[in-house]
């Protein structure tokens, strides 16, 4: 039996519904699955972030793409990992050479809340990401490479200016993740991975971060966009 239909097995044992449409049944049904976006384009924050390199999205943070992030994130439904996965999969390869070195770099997460979920979520779909990019011919891998440093606060309900305060020099990049990385890969380009773009605050200090230890950031790529904050 293959993962998918173990998945859409132990949905229908344990009584799924469809995120999207709530049929019972898969997490994501195929008529919805079929329904996701196909490709990604530029999403850029309003206002911009100074100096924020180009963000990409799968799409708007609505509908199902909603209801998706919310369910691995909040609700622990690892079977989204996969679409998610290929959603960010998009945002990263979309009008970017992939045959040169290319690493995902997930934004971090407090560690009280990763203990609290159970999982990464981020970092899990950064993973996924990276394998399909591989199976797809790509040079490609993912990789924690920031840290966060103590005194982030949840940013639920923060405007702009306040996620900026709260994330202002909050990233750090250990010298053992770049050694590494300068050991294996050379001129390896990188992309700042998140599940959803809002003002661009977060990914802003990812790059900062990566970019204080002269690595280069060539995209932020996320599953999806807040729809209010898109030109």
């Amino acid at each position: 039996m293959t993962e998918t239909v173990g998945d859409g097995a132990l949905d229908l044992l344990l009584g799924g519904v469809c995120v999207g449409c709530g049929e019972p049944g898969r997490l994501l049904c195929p008529a919805c699955d079929d329904e996701l976006p196909l490709g990604a384009a530029p999403a850029w924050p309003t206002p911009v972030p100074g100096g924020l390199v180009e963000p990409w999205a799968a799409g708007s943070y609505d509908g199902t793409l909603r209801a998706m992030v919310i369910g691995l994130k909040e609700r622990r439904l690892l079977s989204l990992v996969r679409p998610l996965a290929r959603l960010l999969a998009q945002a990263v390869a979309t009008g970017l050479e992939v045959d040169a070195p290319v690493v995902l770099v997930p934004v971090p997460s407090r560690s009280s809340t990763v203990r609290a979920r159970g999982h990464d979520p981020t970092h899990a779909i950064s993973q996924g990401a990276a394998a399909l990019l591989r199976a797809a011919g790509g040079h490609v891998e993912a990789r924690r490479m920031l840290r966060l440093r103590p005194g982030v606060v949840d940013q639920a309900g923060l405007g702009a200016e306040d996620r900026a305060a709260n994330l202002a020099a909050s990233m750090h990049c250990p010298g053992a993740g770049v050694r590494r990385l300068a050991g294996r890969l050379d001129r390896a380009q990188l992309v700042v991975c998140d599940d959803v773009l809002t003002t661009g605050s977060t990914a802003r200090e990812a790059q900062r971060a990566l970019e204080a230890v002269g690595l280069d950031v060539v995209r932020v790529a996320v599953v999806a966009a807040t729809r209010r904050r898109r030109p």
